[in-house]
């Protein structure tokens, strides 16, 4: 079952990185990031195409309270998304349907891809979500094509659960693979 979720009073701090809920002010780093090719196609949405497009997701993220916004400490910018999406995919719903948890998706500003940035972010989800929130589970999927999403997922210490057909935002399907990480409380 999924767990509950507000991040909207919730600050996580890593080495390089601040995570926290979505601010109107983020807009413009939004933005910069979001239109860029590769982006958010490698999660399954287009490129956003207007800054007017960036804003009502903002909106969205800042309602929704799920979505935490990636802030690199070196410049204060915003540079990506952290979102504990709903667990209940119909592939799995009876397996996760008697314990609490989410599934996590991430994008990343292409200018800080290989930098290490996306673990350590998801490193800091896994702890507040497990220790602070006592979620029984996460989820974390990519697409086939995705070799960033799977290093990020192999560095966190997620194990494969499945192959699946991901329905995208863009309405095609992506050919991917579904991984798990269970809280282990008594370790």
């Amino acid at each position: 079952m999924d767990a509950i979720v507000d991040v909207s009073n919730v600050v996580l701090e890593t080495e390089r990185l601040i995570l926290r809920a979505w601010k109107k002010e983020d807009l413009n780093d939004f933005y910069e990031y979001a239109r860029v090719e590769d982006v958010g196609n490698m999660a399954g949405w287009m490129p956003h195409a207007s800054i007017e497009e960036s804003e009502k997701i903002l909106n969205m993220f800042i309602e929704e309270k799920k979505t935490f916004a990636l802030v690199y400490k070196e410049n204060n910018k915003v540079i990506g998304s952290l979102g504990l999406e709903s667990s209940m995919r119909k592939e799995v719903s009876e397996e996760f349907a008697n314990i609490k948890g989410r599934e996590i998706g991430y994008a990343l500003s292409k200018d800080y891809w290989g930098k290490g940035l996306m673990p350590e972010a998801v490193k800091a989800v896994i702890e507040y979500c497990f220790k602070d929130q006592q979620y029984d589970f996460l989820l974390c999927g990519h697409f086939n094509r995705n070799h960033q999403s799977r290093r990020v997922v192999e560095k966190c210490g997620f194990s494969f659960l499945k192959d699946m057909v991901f329905d995208t935002r863009m309405n095609t399907k992506e050919d991917g693979k579904l991984y798990v990480l269970m809280n282990k409380k008594d370790e």
